[in-house]
């Protein structure tokens, strides 16, 4: 198919995360750090003379208010410019609802082509605003570079985005168990926990730099939402055992789930778990980008 511009949306995981009391808006803190991974969705766009952006997908129906309009929106009334209309061809490689960020990953690479196409450079506080009106974990995406690639130590609602130097040593191995627990679900759980004063504590979030520097096995980031989330679902509890039992130096929940991941800095033996896994879960292995 003919298009004006393709572009990757990467997904990103979390190393620790952790959820502070609800805020007086309604929204959470956190504190964790960013890293993008090199599984990705594609995006390929056409400009169109008709305002407005048209989205298709090759996998899912997607709602009429979704992140990729609500950015191109946000672009609209910010830009201070004359702004296309586009029509996106979404083909999906990230899973959806699995704490990937994926939909916030594409509308962050729709706000770069968007750039591109009126000739502007938009300034952090527009990068900021658009953020704000389409997602938190946007904030990290469009501060990522040119490709849409980042590591950072992320905190408030997501907006506080402190770029550091990425590693690129880390194989990472997504299992991906068949639950679907919404981020309100989710949210709500450790609403729960917090109530309850039930909190698993690790790394400071002031040594979270540090942490992700030493050898993974030193690493004690933890994730709020693993014990509400693998508390419920026996199939996210088993995924984490089953690599911790095979000898994974790290494993955790990315976001607030349903994709568990093991860290690894050896690719060969990423590549024999996931062979142990085979026929129990369905998994991918990639790496840190």
């Amino acid at each position: 198919m003919n298009c004006d511009f393709s572009v990757k949306a990467y997904a990103k995981v979390n190393f620790g995360l952790h959820v502070l009391p609800k805020r007086e808006d309604g929204f959470h803190n956190i504190e964790s750090i960013f890293q993008t991974v090199n599984l990705y969705d594609e995006l390929n766009v056409t400009l169109t003379a008709e305002k407005g952006c048209q989205v298709r997908c090759n996998s899912m129906n997607l709602p009429e208010d979704n992140t990729l309009v609500k950015a191109y929106q946000a672009f609209c009334e910010t830009a201070g410019c004359e702004v296309p209309g586009v029509s996106v061809e979404l083909i999906k490689g990230i899973p959806s609802g699995g704490g990937l960020g994926g939909g916030s990953s594409d509308a962050a690479a729709l706000v770069r082509v968007l750039e591109k196409s009126c000739g502007v450079l938009l300034s952090e506080s527009q990068f900021d605003y658009i953020a704000s009106k389409t997602g938190s974990d946007v904030f990290f995406f469009v501060h990522s570079d040119e490709e849409g690639k980042a590591c950072a130590v992320v905190s408030g609602r997501g907006e506080n985005v402190r770029r550091i130097k990425p590693r690129h040593d880390l194989f990472l191995l997504l299992v991906f168990p068949k639950v679907s627990s919404s981020t309100k679900e989710a949210y709500a759980l450790v609403d729960d926990l917090l109530a309850a004063r039930k909190m698993v504590t690790g790394a400071a979030f002031s040594d979270f730099e540090s942490v992700y520097n030493r050898s993974v096995e030193e690493w004690n980031f933890v994730n709020t939402f693993t014990p509400a989330i693998a508390g419920k679902y026996q199939e996210i509890r088993k995924a984490l055992e089953l690599l911790r039992d095979s000898g994974c130096p790290y494993a955790e929940m990315s976001g607030s789930g349903s994709t568990v991941y093991g860290v690894f800095t050896l690719r060969q033996q990423a590549v024999d778990v996931q062979q142990k896994l085979a026929g129990v879960f369905d998994s991918r292995l990639v790496q840190t980008v």
